[in-house]
């Protein structure tokens, strides 16, 4: 797999997915992010994979029973809460749910990660001071 992730490693996160419905769900949100900003460099830290851009972090995802979520970060979440909230999704502070059985809104999934990536072009920590 491009972009830092070993393979070993990738396949072990979602070999940890379960039902194979939503492993492949996150496996079409990585690779949609992978293809559309092959810049990014993917990892996982924290047992989650994310996607950094000059040793920065851009965005994480991360699974539970009933979600899958995204993770951009406060100031994106901030950035973009009305767009948050018109594609229905619920949110906190630092991440954004989607249900299993919502669509993916990757319109808004590109802000996000265009948000952090114009936002942390100069930032040389990883996460947000």
């Amino acid at each position: 797999m491009r972009g830092g992730i070993k393979v070993a490693d990738l396949r072990e996160f979602l070999k940890g997915i379960d039902p194979p419905p939503h492993r492949e769900r996150v496996e079409e949100i990585m690779n949609w992010i992978r293809n559309k900003y092959p810049d990014l460099e993917a990892e996982i830290k924290w047992n989650q994979p994310m996607f950094t851009d000059h040793g920065t972090f851009i965005i994480g995802i991360s699974v539970s029973k009933k979600h899958v979520a995204v993770a951009p970060e406060g100031a994106a979440i901030t950035h973009l809460e009305d767009d948050i909230g018109k594609a229905g999704y619920d949110y906190t502070k630092e991440l954004i749910r989607i249900p299993w059985n919502r669509p993916i809104d990757y319109a808004l999934l590109a802000k996000m990660v265009d948000f952090n990536i114009w936002d942390k072009a100069d930032c040389s920590t990883f996460w947000r001071k």
